[in-house]
């Protein structure tokens, strides 16, 4: 057999193959929603909101205790206020990258 007659057998092979493929759902849902599933991406947001606000109130704490001079601890105080910054930044990411995608599967076609 020549090398042009193996290549068209592959090719009706492989459009057979994207046929019956074709043939079938062409889309099924990865994981079918349950009753309480915009509840669990609410509730880890929410907790997720939660988190960076006590985050902050301890920062702000220790910083007012350095401020008064009920604390000694300059270096714990700037470091438990970065990692509020850094939460904080984290989490204007993540609702950004969430805005972002919300406004691209409304500009999706139908």
């Amino acid at each position: 057999m020549s090398s042009i007659t193996q290549v068209q057998q592959d090719m009706l092979a492989r459009m057979g193959q994207f046929a019956e493929l074709a043939g079938g759902d062409a889309v099924r849902p990865a994981i079918l929603p349950s009753d309480g599933a915009a509840d669990g991406i609410r509730e880890s947001f929410e907790s997720a909101l939660r988190a960076v606000d006590a985050e902050q109130h301890r920062a702000g704490e220790a910083m007012a205790a350095v401020d008064s001079g009920r604390s000694d601890d300059l270096v714990g105080a700037m470091v438990q206020s970065q990692k509020a910054s850094v939460s904080f930044s984290a989490l204007m990411q993540v609702r950004n990258k969430l805005a972002t995608a919300f406004d691209d599967v409304m500009r999706m076609p139908l």
